[in-house]
């Protein structure tokens, strides 16, 4: 009996994410951010950077209030509907380009979780690798770079693992949700976004550039709503797929130019290669 309810759990939560195509927060909890076990709030309020830091570890996330946004994203490639999605800044086709973000019962998992708690926390820098070998999110480190996408994707879901909180790798719904709440916010614009990000990350004709990777949080104007390097620096894998071609890298890089490969720009690399200039950053899924 216990095995057969265990599958019929299996096909209502398969049927579930095959059916699911928009998300939106229908209670105001957003608004007074969950602080999960073990975290402290050490900065920001609700809307413009809520901020907690791990007690033990050390590591820092901020809080990203969906409930507040508009419903313009997409779960599903095609409905623009929901207030948790990816966005489509640049014009891309999702379906003629194949960019892709399976609902995998992972990615379901947070959809409830913002259902339940309307936002979720991401890195406020992006992973770096303490002195015991661990991700850590913290400040004046060296980025986690010459990383696979494989083993990125490994090392952000070791990274907390407890009854109440998992982390993993950013999906591209949670990135663009990311940066529709800085538009939503007037934290940066839309061009900002979509058009040109020189003047807010560590590209290569940013004004004094320093050409090179920099340590995490290296300057507080490339910090928006309290995180830091989300454009330039380094472009961090997501977990969605450019066709069967590779893994999405988003954000630019110190290589790159602001305004060819803005931060909402999808560019992509073979899953299993690393890069110099690519490294990953985390999200909290909350039971």
């Amino acid at each position: 009996m216990q095995n057969r309810n265990e599958n019929n759990v299996q096909q209502e939560q398969k049927q579930a994410v095959q059916t699911l195509s928009y998300l939106n927060v229908s209670n105001e909890n957003y608004k007074n951010p969950i602080i999960p076990e073990g975290f402290k709030h050490v900065a920001g309020h609700w809307n413009n950077g809520f901020t907690i830091k791990e007690e033990l570890e050390r590591s820092q996330f901020v809080w990203v209030p969906v409930g507040m946004l508009d419903a313009n994203g997409t779960l599903d490639g095609v409905n623009l509907n929901s207030q948790f999605g990816r966005r489509n800044y640049q014009n891309d086709d999702f379906s003629k380009k194949e960019f892709n973000e399976e609902m995998t019962p992972e990615l379901f998992e947070m959809c409830q979780s913002i259902e339940k708690y309307g936002g979720f926390y991401v890195a406020r820098y992006a992973i770096s690798k303490s002195s015991k070998g661990k991700p850590q999110s913290v400040k004046g480190a060296m980025p986690w770079v010459h990383i696979k996408y494989t083993y990125a994707k490994e090392v952000a879901e070791s990274m907390i693992k407890t009854d109440q909180i998992t982390s993993h790798l950013m999906y591209g719904a949670e990135y663009d949700t990311v940066l529709e709440w800085f538009i939503k916010t007037d934290a940066k614009t839309f061009v900002e976004i979509a058009e040109d990000s020189t003047n807010w990350g560590n590209h290569v004709n940013t004004e004094e550039a320093p050409r090179k990777v920099v340590k995490t949080g290296d300057r507080k104007h490339w910090c928006v709503n309290n995180i830091y390097d989300f454009a330039g620096n380094t472009d961090e894998w997501t977990q969605e797929k450019y066709s069967k071609m590779g893994c999405v890298l988003r954000g630019g890089t110190c290589n790159s130019v602001g305004s060819a490969f803005p931060v909402s720009y999808r560019d992509f690399r073979a899953h299993n290669d690393s890069y110099a200039n690519t490294s990953f950053r985390v999200a909290l899924c909350i039971k």
